[in-house]
This record gives structure tokens, sequence and C-alpha cells, in this order.
């Protein structure tokens, strides 16, 4: 499976011209935890995150402390390209969605830029890996079974759990070809052909 199967897209962009203020609303406005920054070309310069946002941008409470701490007159970062990330970690669309998930479970990234020559086209969170892994099992089939019909095979699929089990095809070869139709429905996890 390809990460542009399991991408949201279009992804929403910022640039480094961006206020904070306005990052925070688009972040809140479309439930998302990053947002990719980009130059006047859409290139990828940066990412900017909920952390990166929050870090600065909530004042301590005087009325908390005994004697009370003297308010500094420095204001917050205003602007995205103050706060943001400059190299962020990215994948293409036709990365295999496995390497993006180790990325996004072995490392303290959330969420990554997909890039089609270089421009955001999507992005990819671990939220979206867990919408596709909770697909319903009978829409997996379906989809499954509609690949095998259009390709002409008499076979049968029964999914459980995101498992796929294939029964029908007869030597190796149609083995690797239900192995393939089926792999690149969303949703599966493992696939088993008798």
């Amino acid at each position: 499976m390809w990460v542009r199967d399991a991408m949201s897209a279009p992804a929403i962009t910022v640039t480094e011209q961006t206020t904070v203020r306005s990052a925070l609303k688009l972040l809140d406005e479309n439930r998302v935890t990053s947002l990719p920054v980009v130059d006047d070309s859409g290139r990828v310069v940066g990412i900017v995150s909920e952390a990166d946002l929050v870090r600065e941008a909530i004042m301590r409470d005087p009325r908390r402390q005994l004697i009370p701490a003297e308010v500094k007159d420095v204001a917050p970062p205003q602007r995205v390209g103050d706060v943001m990330t400059s190299h962020p970690v990215t994948v293409s669309e036709g990365d295999d969605l496995a390497d993006a998930v180790d990325l996004l479970t072995t490392t303290t990234v959330k969420s990554l830029p997909v890039l089609r020559e270089g421009r955001v086209v999507g992005m990819l969170s671990r939220r979206d890996v867990v919408h596709l892994l909770a697909r319903d099992d009978e829409r997996i089939e379906a989809e499954i079974c509609e690949l095998f019909r259009a390709d002409g095979v008499d076979w049968l699929a029964e999914v459980d759990g995101g498992v796929v089990q294939v029964s029908g095809p007869a030597d190796d070869h149609e083995r690797r070809l239900a192995q393939a139709l089926a792999g690149s429905v969303a949703g599966v996890v493992a696939i088993r052909v008798d």
C-alpha cells in the first residue's frame, strides 16, 4: 500500500510569514496537529506543529506565585518562521506506507508532509493510519471481491480483523496476483492464500 492511499489531501499549508495566531486557527478549524510551511513556489521549507505554536504562547499566571513574578516585556513569536522546524521529515506519495508508519512510530514525528515532485500534496498522520486500519471488514471484503471480479477471476475473499483469507488461486502466479490485489486495499493487515 502506498502513502497516497492513506494520506489526507489536500494539505493545509502556511508560509513563514503566516502569523502564529492564524496558524493556531487553522490547526483548530481543521483538526490537524501540524502544517507544512511552503515557499512561494509551493516547496516545503519547514513544518510547524501544535507544540511549536503553543510553546511560548501562554504567559505564566502571576497569581500562582507567592511573590508575583516580574512580567517580562517580551512578546511571544509572531510569525510561523520564528517557531517552525526548518528541516522536516517528508515522504513521497509513492512511498511504501509501511516505511512511513515506521517513521511515525519510531520518531517523535506525528505527521509527515507528502510530496509529489517536491511540492506538498497531502499529509500523513498517525490518525490517518488509525482511520485506515479501523475500516470495516465488510467494506474491505467488498473492495477485494470487486477487484477480483474486475480482473476476471473467481476467487473468494473473507476478511476478519483486516486479515484476508483468499481461496481459489491455483498456482504461484495466481497466488501472487491475489496477494497484490488484496494488498492494495486500504485496511488489509495480512493476507493468507489457500
